[in-house]
């Protein structure tokens, strides 16, 4: 789930924290890839006649055609992909998992129910729903992986957090993921839409953490407090605070002990019984994860096992050898060659100054109010557009 609303939240009062442009302006860096967010989004997508793509024995492929075709789209675009795949759940996560597998057990029936007496369009609804990505697809996805000469590690729990700790360090530029409690997990920049195929066109978003905190007027603590109120996958979300009132009620009271505090006081909303955000927030502040300098964490681009991907996915899994040979050659092309650095590389980042800190904020709240403006004359437009009689014919 990540944190809910919270791109939403982040769009509406720290729109400078967001910029979008295309794959090719990433061109020269390392990034971090969230590797069981991807293969969950390819078992999704990668789909024909609304079912999974299956080798000629039945087995799924969509994760693998996903992260073959994906992956080679980013390596041809300059960059080079780290990815990093999920290890044991916190135990703490362990109800959201629970609701997650109740969820696609009844996915499940509804799916089965709808072969019987639905329409194609329902059966393939349903079929998205009872989606999970098992040992197997990682497994194979790590085999891939290696044949394709790309580097990946499996974090202790959380991949997101794992990611985190990398781009921190400087080991990568970014984490990416579709999961926004990346930045909760404090990754410096979080890319989304990065595994996104070609077709859909979307933009990749960058979002800078220090400009996501200005925009809020908050520290890091804080903001990690205001994810554990909009909703994230350690504790149940509030009955009745939303995206607003979350916000108003960290930026008055500044910590989720002031804010329990004070609406256990008011009698306004109520707390579930257990709401461990104490610990949820511990396991965002100080998650189980690699330190950077880890042997594990020593990760090389190598060029790929031209024969063994072969063997693999053109003899086992049925795909077309002349495809696999020439994105093969692609990359052989793009990992191995020495890749031209970035400009940015080359110079150490300069520290704002306060002036220059206050100057973006003021900036940044111009944004802002430019923006509801531009929704209260939207919203006046459409009032005035359905209080004026309609003419009879």
């Amino acid at each position: 789930m990540g944190i809910k609303n919270l791109a939403q939240v982040i769009k509406d009062n720290a729109p400078d924290a967001i910029k979008e442009g295309e794959i090719k302006n990433q061109f020269g860096r390392k990034v971090a890839i969230d590797a069981s967010m991807s293969l969950y989004s390819f078992l999704v997508a990668v789909r024909s006649d609304g079912q999974q793509l299956m080798s000629d024995t039945g087995e799924t492929t969509s994760h693998l055609m996903g992260l073959f075709y994906r992956t080679l789209r980013i390596v041809d675009n300059g960059i080079k992909p780290l990815y990093v795949f999920d290890g044991a759940p916190p135990k703490l996560k362990s109800g959201e998992l629970a609701k997650r597998f109740q969820r696609k057990s009844e996915a499940q029936e509804s799916h089965e129910e709808a072969k019987e007496t639905g329409t194609a369009e329902e059966v393939e609804k349903f079929s998205r729903r009872t989606v999970r990505v098992t040992r197997e697809h990682n497994a194979e996805a790590q085999r891939l992986l290696k044949l394709m000469g790309v580097p990946f590690i499996i974090a202790p729990t959380e991949a997101e957090a794992q990611c985190a700790v990398l781009a921190r360090a400087g080991k990568v530029y970014a984490a990416a993921s579709e999961d926004m409690d990346t930045l909760t997990f404090n990754s410096p920049v979080l890319l989304r839409h990065l595994t996104f195929s070609e077709q859909r066109k979307e933009p990749i978003q960058e979002i800078h953490l220090d400009a996501v905190l200005s925009g809020l007027e908050m520290d890091l603590p804080q903001f990690i407090d205001l994810c554990i109120l909009l909703g994230c996958d350690y504790v149940d979300p509030v009955k009745g605070i939303g995206p607003k009132v979350a916000l108003a009620l960290i930026r008055e009271h500044k910590t989720l002990e002031k804010v329990v505090e004070s609406v256990t006081k008011s009698g306004k909303y109520t707390f579930p019984d257990d709401w461990p955000y104490q610990d949820a927030r511990l396991l965002f502040l100080e998650p189980d994860v690699r330190p950077a300098d880890a042997p594990e964490c020593d990760f090389h681009w190598n060029g790929p096992d031209v024969d063994g991907l072969v063997k693999f996915l053109v003899e086992e899994k049925g795909f077309n050898e002349d495809r696999v040979r020439s994105g093969a050659a692609r990359l052989q092309k793009n990992l191995k060659s020495s890749q031209q650095a970035r400009l940015e590389g080359f110079f150490k980042v300069k520290e704002k100054t306060e002036e220059e800190r206050q100057a973006l904020k003021r900036k940044n709240e111009e944004k802002v109010e430019a923006n509801k403006k531009a929704k209260k004359e939207e919203a006046k437009k459409k009032k005035e557009a359905k209080s004026k009689p309609k003419m009879n014919s």
